[in-house]
């Protein structure tokens, strides 16, 4: 039976004049990596903000529509006259609004689009386009989109769709914040301009506060309400093998290498400090030998079982695996390129890419979350589980994996919230192996 696609779908619209020249925009987003999937645009003539928000909203459905039909959608947008009507707490009295309320209403099944409430400045992206789309309009053209940012082939979009990442069980709130931290790189950076909210829509400030926004944040400075202890994730990368000294990619399809003796020093030291915090409850390792061999080592010196969950695999290097950069670089060029250029590039070979891996791994932390909640748990793994981890709980782009550094036996931390915040504790920690 096929998966549920998720897509989130933030939409805006302008008007310079309420009434006056109006655009809008809206774009389609992977919940899971911060992906753009597909951007609509459009100058739409005279007409109010109000008018604008609502056409960008149809525009944003219908692209989710063609990526998935049977999509699961998160609208989020910062009119709360949109939110509200079409979430069925306001009535639509306006006569312009009916028509396109009932149009965005039939483009999809009720029980597939959600809709929530955002800040202006949490809407950038679909904000910027409604803005290009506008200037556009006035040089007598229409929006089009650059290369780079064309939308995706329905195809294509449904090997990337997955469920939208929710929060504890039955937490419908925490579930939205756990995408708004997914997504939260997700932004352009464009502003509004001069264009002007519809009459009669609440300003803003007028709408209520999201629920725990910040908390992630706010936990070390003493703001934000009490949500209790969190779920924290200690990220333990695994010792050296004789491959790592070498910098040969090492994954989950090559020769699955034991821990060298030095890797079993590091092992050893690490266990020593973790014991001596007296924190980890829990140790869950990756399936690959390496990772076992840590674990174990640790699980030994705490007196405490090993799990090992799939999902916390290293990526498969295809056939680079074995193989350093520079002879990947002097025998797969192209590939090579294209991998570095775009998260959904896969290596050579069948390898996963970095956007499959972070739908994993994403998976196996909303998992692990609901089964170890308020509990510090040793997740034993590899280098790009532990970026990819990092890199969620910052909201930062694909590209920010690139750029941490992680060394063998390194310890990072993630803390995990009820309201579906994180806040990151500590990166590639090596105190303990000097």
């Amino acid at each position: 039976m096929p998966r549920l696609a998720g897509f989130v779908v933030e939409a805006d619209g302008g008007s310079r004049g309420n009434p006056g020249p109006a655009g809008y925009g809206a774009v389609v987003l992977d919940p899971a990596t911060g992906e753009t999937l597909a951007e609509r645009a459009e100058y739409i003539g005279v007409a109010t903000n109000n008018v604008a928000e609502y056409k960008g909203l149809i525009a944003g459905l219908k692209a989710a529509r063609e990526l998935a039909a049977d999509a699961q959608v998160l609208v989020r947008m910062d009119s709360k006259l949109v939110v509200e009507q079409m979430s069925g707490r306001w009535k639509i009295k306006h006569p312009d609004m009916k028509p396109l309320a009932a149009e965005a209403a039939k483009i999809l099944p009720r029980a597939q689009v959600t809709y929530e409430w955002i800040p202006r400045e949490q809407n950038k992206h679909a904000d910027r386009l409604a803005n290009e789309a506008m200037d556009a309009g006035k040089r007598g053209k229409q929006w089009e989109p650059s290369d780079s940012t064309a939308a995706l082939d329905a195809s294509a979009a449904r090997s990337l769709a997955g469920p939208v990442p929710s929060g504890p069980p039955g937490d419908a709130a925490a579930g939205a914040a756990a995408v708004r931290a997914a997504l939260a790189a997700g932004g352009g950076t464009g502003s509004r301009g001069t264009g002007s909210r519809g009459a009669g829509e609440p300003a803003a400030a007028d709408a209520p506060p999201v629920r725990g926004q910040g908390q992630g944040q706010g936990q070390g400075q003493g703001w934000g309400p009490d949500m209790g202890a969190p779920a924290t994730f200690v990220l333990l990368r695994h010792g050296e093998t004789a491959l790592t000294p070498q910098k040969r990619f090492s994954g989950s399809g090559g020769s699955d290498p034991e821990l060298s003796p030095a890797g079993r020093r590091q092992a050893a030291a690490v266990a020593e400090a973790l014991a001596a915090r007296g924190t980890v409850q829990t140790v869950v390792s990756s399936p690959l030998r390496r990772c076992r061999e840590t674990a174990q080592a640790v699980a030994d010196r705490l007196g405490l079982a090993v799990t090992v969950e799939e999902g916390l695999r290293e990526v498969d290097f295809g056939a680079w695996e074995g193989l350093t950069f520079a002879e990947v670089q002097e025998r797969f060029p192209d590939d090579l390129q294209a991998w570095l250029d775009s998260p959904r590039a896969a290596p050579t070979g069948g390898g996963e890419s970095f956007t499959a891996a972070t739908r994993r791994i994403s998976a196996t932390r909303d998992r692990l979350l609901a089964a170890h909640a308020g509990r510090t748990v040793l997740l034993v793994t590899h280098v790009t589980p532990v970026k990819i981890l990092v890199r969620l709980a910052l909201g930062a782009p694909p590209e920010a994996l690139f750029r941490m550094e992680l060394s063998a036996a390194s310890l990072s931390a993630v803390a995990y919230y009820a309201d579906g915040n994180a806040s990151v504790r500590l990166l590639n920690d090596t105190s303990h192996l000097r």
